[in-house]
């Protein structure tokens, strides 16, 4: 038997083949001899000892040619016992031997990861990001600095992460959203060669298996919204109420961004909670309640917008106010009555329909989403919207 398997290119002098003493079969290895003369045979009793001697051989003579012969007995057993490690995962010595250098010097090389907190959101401040995604990027990395901030970042195994991400008195969804923060600290690392992967990639995910049903105002605790409101906090209410948009962005949003000729609600990068531009359909409804406020300038929200929200609601007789209520409401009634999931995923600034269907949607019934977004004006050309009875549109 030669020894080489398909593929594999012949090396002079190389050779395994089978030798028959006193009725005992022998394996009997060929090399090269180093000096560049002749070859050296050794001999073997085990037919896998003296395959991984020549797969070494092979290996050696390929990458390094004859100085390979020099290895040392030591070393030469040392490296059988390393091929026979690997062979089960189908990595040759010389990829492991890298693998453990790249890792070594990584190690060596890592900074602290009180010192890669601090590098990233220095970084991350400076590309533009939202406040409120800054603020919350910081105060879960610094929680995770208070844990680990002495130890090298390179050094933080996986099951160190796990357990500190189920040691945390929080929920699933929480939970989770530190794994994706982490993630992006190690993929900060990662890519400047402070560690050698991302471990929370292997970070196991926390289950939600949910919670509550989403709290949802009706179409007439809505209506009645609209028409107690004051006239600087009425857009606040409509736009919530037939957009969805996150409380904080209505809170950034200026009249700018409301785009009447094309019927469109523009939440920009840097107004987005997830940093992404996208579009919202003013629809007929929505129209109706902000054509009295077109051509005016400046941020859409007043100030002390807490306490004069606070105030509607008081006038309204709306004693519980669910947390996202508008926007768990615009959701449910647009899923019901639009039947257009993508659309709709697109407008709340989701990656997936699935996720509107599992956090945002509650059942209602067609007639109940029809009269949500039958909620109009008194009066449309009315230069006072709020003043008389809102009536639904037939």
């Amino acid at each position: 038997m030669a020894g080489y398997r398909r593929g594999q290119k012949h090396v002079r002098n190389l050779r395994l083949y089978e030798v028959n003493q006193n009725g005992k079969t022998r394996w009997r290895l060929r090399t090269p001899d180093p000096g560049g003369r002749g070859f050296r045979e050794r001999q073997f009793s085990s037919e896998a000892e003296a395959s991984t001697a020549f797969d070494i051989a092979y290996t050696q003579y390929q990458n390094h040619g004859l100085k390979a012969g020099n290895l040392g007995a030591r070393e030469r057993g040392a490296a059988l016992v390393a091929v026979d490690i690997l062979r089960p995962f189908g990595v040759s010595l010389d990829e492991a031997a890298k693998f453990y250098a790249a890792h070594h010097v990584n190690t060596q090389q890592s900074k602290l990861v009180k010192d890669v907190v601090a590098e990233l959101l220095k970084a991350k401040k400076q590309d533009g990001l939202s406040r409120r995604y800054l603020k919350d990027l910081k105060n879960r990395l610094e929680r995770f600095s208070r844990d680990f901030g002495s130890r090298r970042i390179a050094e933080i195994s996986v099951n160190e992460i796990e357990e500190w991400l189920r040691n945390l008195v929080t929920g699933a969804l929480n939970r989770n959203t530190y794994s994706m923060r982490l993630s992006v600290l190690f993929a900060f690392a990662r890519k400047r060669r402070w560690c050698v992967e991302n471990p929370i990639s292997e970070v196991e995910k926390a289950k939600w298996i949910g919670g509550a049903e989403p709290g949802i105002l009706s179409p007439e605790e809505f209506a009645t919204l609209l028409k107690v409101a004051s006239p600087e906090t009425l857009p606040y209410w409509a736009i919530g109420g037939f957009t969805g948009l996150r409380s904080a962005e209505l809170q950034r949003l200026e009249w700018q961004d409301i785009d009447f000729e094309r019927q469109l609600v523009e939440v920009t990068r840097g107004k987005s909670k997830t940093a992404a531009r996208r579009h919202i359909a003013i629809r007929p409804a929505l129209l109706g309640w902000l054509t009295p406020y077109r051509g005016r300038t400046g941020k859409v929200c007043p100030p002390n917008l807490r306490r004069l929200l606070l105030a509607d609601r008081g006038r309204a007789e709306i004693r519980i106010w669910h947390n996202n209520a508008l926007r768990h409401s615009f959701a449910s009634y647009a899923l019901e009555h639009f039947k257009e999931p993508g659309t709709l995923t697109v407008e709340m600034g989701h990656g997936s329909p699935s996720l509107v269907q599992k956090f945002y949607r509650r059942r209602v019934s067609p007639q109940t989403a029809k009269m949500w977004w039958e909620i109009m004006p008194p009066d449309s050309s009315a230069q006072v919207i709020v003043q008389g009875d809102f009536r639904l549109a037939s």
